[in-house]
């Protein structure tokens, strides 16, 4: 896989929302402009949303004050009992859900945030407990300690107008089609929606309902995960980010079998009770690492996945991507280049929002155009990580890290 165009990742302080007793509230917001439709302009980063001051902080989330602004409405007695069905439904897996929030803040990606914590979670729970020097299997631990860090399950998430310039309903499916596009762009709001909030389109649907899932659309709102948001309006054609002394010096360890991309850093991990403690010997060239991170991925195929140890190359955000199908089924590049076409940057990218290439030439770790795929099917040679994952690298590693495929 071949990247022509360079980005760098830029993060903004996340959402915060309250919801009370069915309830909606957007903070930092006057009432008559949300009832209104008007939203006033803000020049932060924070757009429409900052957080319940009274509710605990996971690290880098701002405190701000909650006016509630809108109240759930039913048209007739069905509508409000299907409305209140929701509602237990959401509350029958709030803590699951805050449990997978809190690990995707603390960079220990669980897949989708949708409160049915499977192996990608479990994975999750157990190397954010050892990183922290606990029992890898002390879901209880942290349990606790997400309840208490999260707070509010939920946030009423505003669609942004610049969504507009990142949809596109009638994005052609056919390479040769998309090679003339201005861009890869999400197939509809809802998808813009899920992938922001880490989610999938059906847990948005489940609550939401399909009326309102279905008609969502720029200034109109949805029920969403309570997570830092992924703003891909943030991103720019042509930025990259380049060598760094403390994420150059980083170790990442693709573990095919597993399925799971692991980041470290020099350091030594408190060690878990019971544990045994490694002890180098006098002359042993021996560091110590800690594990920093965490993120399932979909690796290559077994018989184009190239094991041992490369190095990150470059870091490039929004890349266009050359659809060579002769490389994607044989690990070989077409000779002839008439063949091969060149699709335009997007979210729906065959190799997502972000491309990390390694020095083992076309190999790479990236994004994705489908996230439902991550460490379910094989890609032709590169580490797939769902899109909201991946432009978090430029914050964890950078060009010089060491990188083991194994």
């Amino acid at each position: 896989m071949k990247v022509t165009q360079y980005a760098a990742s830029r993060w903004a302080p996340p959402v915060r929302t309250v919801l009370l007793a069915g309830i909606f509230s957007v903070q930092s917001l006057a009432q008559e402009e949300i009832l209104s439709g008007q939203l006033p302009e803000r020049t932060d980063s924070r757009k429409y949303h900052d957080e319940a001051p009274t509710s605990p902080r996971i690290e880098g989330k701002a405190p701000g004050k909650a006016v509630i602004v809108l109240a759930a409405q039913a048209v007739d007695e069905k509508d409000l009992a299907a409305v209140k069905a929701r509602e237990a439904r959401a509350e029958a897996v709030a803590t699951d859900v805050r449990l997978q929030i809190y690990l995707d803040e603390k960079r220990f990606g669980p897949g989708f945030i949708d409160g049915k914590p499977g192996k990608f979670t479990t994975k999750a729970v157990h190397s954010y407990n050892r990183s922290v020097g606990r029992r890898p299997d002390d879901w209880e631990a942290l349990v606790k300690e997400a309840d208490l860090m999260v707070g509010q399950t939920y946030a009423f998430a505003i669609v942004p107008e610049s969504a507009t310039e990142w949809v596109n309903p009638d994005l052609p499916l056919e390479y040769a089609e998309q090679a003339v596009e201005e861009r890869m762009s999400y197939r509809s709001y809802l998808e813009f929606m899920a992938e922001r909030y880490h989610t999938s389109e059906s847990f948005l649907v489940a609550l939401n309902g399909v009326a309102i899932t279905s008609g969502i659309a720029p200034r109109k709102g949805l029920k969403v995960p309570n997570v830092s948001p992924f703003l891909i309006e943030g991103l720019k054609e042509g930025r990259s980010h380049g060598a760094d002394v403390g994420l150059s010096s980083r170790t990442v360890v693709i573990d095919t079998i597993g399925r799971n991309l692991f980041i470290y850093e020099k350091g030594a991990t408190p060690p878990a009770p019971g544990a045994a403690v490694v002890v180098s010997e006098e002359n042993e060239n021996y560091e110590p690492q800690k594990l920093v991170a965490m993120f399932p991925i979909t690796p290559g195929k077994l018989e184009q996945t190239h094991h041992g140890e490369w190095a990150i190359a470059n870091c490039l955000e929004l890349p266009s991507w050359y659809y060579d199908k002769q490389l994607l089924d044989t690990g070989v590049r077409s000779k002839d280049r008439s063949k091969v076409l060149q699709i335009p940057p997007g979210p729906n990218l065959p190799v997502g929002i972000l491309w990390s290439g390694l020095t083992k030439s076309g190999i790479g770790i990236h994004g994705t155009a489908s996230p439902r795929t991550i460490g379910r099917s094989l890609s032709a040679g590169c580490i797939r990580l769902a899109n909201w994952d991946a432009v978090r690298l430029p914050s964890l590693i950078r060009p010089g890290a060491k990188v083991v495929v194994r």
